[in-house]
């Protein structure tokens, strides 16, 4: 799960050009700017990564200006998100900071203060979720136990992880800006999800059922899983008209497959068996950015989703999703899938 709110070290602090009363400070794989002088190498504090959506307390006060989000409510004005202050990726004197550092005394007297402990429930900070389009419609239940939710980690928190798998070949994808998308059968039953629920498959005012039932899905997965022998799923993103504003200026809707799951087993195809299935299936794959041997550090990686988008050379690409060739289960992180999110693409889009 997500450590909104840690406790972490600071592991730098170093200048920034032509700027007399900040710093940037090392935190994780992240670059954060603070007053100059207010932390130290070495020093703990707690660090609120971007997302992070912080409740309306005195000591966050001072970011009510630039930082404010109203509650949200539904159709029945019933609060589903509180209101707060939601920290996101910015730019001072041109360095990008992304997330912000509080000192421990910010905690309630009981809360831990070991590195890395988790202290997002102890402040009440909550994840900040943008209003998604383009997921209208019934609620049959929650997200099945038996998919995986296609959530990747960002590789800022990942250091140790990304030490010990240098030397493996991974394969980079285009991570597009759209919604989340799962369909499956199991026990002979047909389903569609959004990125936590699961849908009701008889009603097409929801635009994921009606673009499974265009494509002709269950058809497709179903003889898809008699010729392998397993039932299968297919997870992948939903682009264009009345989604996330259409960044890429698509004249239709799309659906562009990243996973392919064997729910019979509960695992992921490997990449080569991805792409065939994909291609068997007459499906399309998310766009492909060619492959890697991991020997990279955290900025290295950020740096690489920096770019345009293959789908759009006039719009910034949200970033990259990185996963080996053949399947890793990692011994912190579980499935090994991380993604460097574009810094440029956060600061333009207000992500």
């Amino acid at each position: 799960m997500r450590k909104l709110a840690s406790i972490q070290t600071v592991n730098a602090a170093e200048p920034i050009p032509n700027a007399d009363a900040i710093e940037k400070l090392r935190v994780l794989g992240w670059w954060v700017v603070a007053k100059k002088g207010e932390f130290k190498p070495g020093d703990r504090v707690v660090y609120c990564e971007i997302d992070a959506l912080l409740p309306e307390r005195a000591e966050f006060e001072f970011l009510r200006v630039h930082c404010f989000k109203p509650a949200q409510t539904d159709a029945t004005g019933t609060v589903t998100v509180a209101a707060g202050f939601r920290i996101k990726t910015i730019k001072l004197r041109g360095q990008v900071s992304q997330g912000i550092c509080f000192p421990l005394s910010v905690l309630p007297t009981d809360a831990p203060t070991e590195e890395d402990a988790d202290v997002t429930d102890a402040l009440g900070v909550r994840k900040w979720e943008p209003p998604q389009t383009g997921t209208s419609g019934r609620i049959k239940g929650t997200f099945p136990g038996f998919l995986a939710k296609t959530d990747e980690t960002r590789v800022q928190v990942l250091e140790k992880v990304l030490a010990r798998h240098q030397g493996i070949e991974f394969y980079l994808t285009e991570k597009l800006d759209g919604t989340s998308f799962s369909a499956f059968i199991r026990e002979g039953e047909f389903g569609v999800c959004s990125r936590n629920m699961l849908l009701d498959t008889a009603d097409e005012a929801s635009t994921l059922v009606r673009v499974a039932k265009q494509l002709k899905l269950e058809e497709r997965l179903r003889a898809f899983g008699a010729a392998r022998g397993f039932e299968v799923a297919v997870q992948g993103e939903l682009i264009g008209p009345g989604v996330q504003q259409n960044k890429y200026a698509l004249k239709e809707l799309t659906l562009r497959v990243f996973n392919v799951f064997d729910v019979s087993a509960y695992r992921f195809l490997d990449h080569a068996d991805v792409l065939a299935a994909v291609a068997q299936m007459g499906l399309e794959a998310v766009p492909h950015l060619g492959t890697l041997v991991l020997n990279h550090g955290v900025d290295e990686l950020v740096a690489m989703s920096e770019g345009t988008s293959v789908l759009n050379a006039k719009a910034q690409r949200e970033g990259v999703v990185l996963r080996p060739l053949r399947e890793v289960d990692d011994e912190d992180l579980g499935r090994l899938s991380f993604k460097a999110i574009n810094p440029k693409f956060l600061l333009k889009y207000d992500e």
